[in-house]
């Protein structure tokens, strides 16, 4: 193979790789962003707890809120509204239940994990680039469900600012969370995010 044609076929390669994923149905771009080879899961264990980061494609929120009957345009609407955003569901276990469940005995430490996790995530949970530029967290939800989940789930929200996207990969980060973990770290690639699956609406 000539060198002119190596580099054709290296740049349909990469032409190929960058584009959007879609797919038919909910569950099927479900299994493919579990899958962590394809950059959309990160997990880690440090210390019994388990650690998941997973992004949320834009269209997974598009889906929740189309009604049955619905027209081009209410879709244009929400990817709109929800495309300003980048989301993400972080989820952390220890001995395959909710945090709270090993602290239901400690009434001190029980409380200030709730307070944690319900008020002070954005204090505790981190994005940023190499250069250390931090993206301020729109929101997160943290629902209680009381012991129902083998996880504590939170989503985290922050605004997708194109200044940042233009890095290789972002940072995020979790403080100890009182576990004796440290500070756990994941290298988000920007690429995924910049190109993520759609759903064929």
């Amino acid at each position: 193979m000539t060198k002119r044609n190596s580099f054709i076929l290296l740049l349909l390669i990469t032409i190929i790789s960058s584009c959007s994923k879609s797919f038919d149905t909910q569950e099927e771009m479900t299994v493919y962003i579990t899958d962590e080879d394809n950059g959309y899961q990160y997990k880690k264990t440090v210390n019994g707890v388990d650690y998941t980061l997973q992004y949320r494609p834009t269209d997974l929120l598009v889906q929740q809120e189309l009604p049955e009957k619905h027209t081009p345009k209410q879709i244009e609407d929400l990817r709109k509204q929800y495309g300003k955003y980048l989301y993400f569901n972080l989820s952390m276990s220890k001995n395959d239940q909710e945090l709270l469940n090993g602290l239901a005995r400690d009434k001190q430490r029980f409380g200030q994990m709730v307070n944690q996790l319900a008020f002070e995530m954005d204090q505790k949970v981190h994005l940023y680039t190499p250069e250390k530029d931090t993206l301020t967290m729109a929101d997160f939800i943290y629902p209680r469900m009381y012991g129902m989940t083998d996880a504590t789930t939170i989503m985290i929200v922050y605004p997708r600012d194109k200044k940042y996207l233009n890095n290789d990969y972002l940072n995020f980060t979790i403080e100890d969370l009182g576990f004796d973990t440290g500070e756990i770290k994941f290298k988000v690639e920007t690429n995924k995010l910049q190109n993520e699956p759609q759903l064929r609406f």
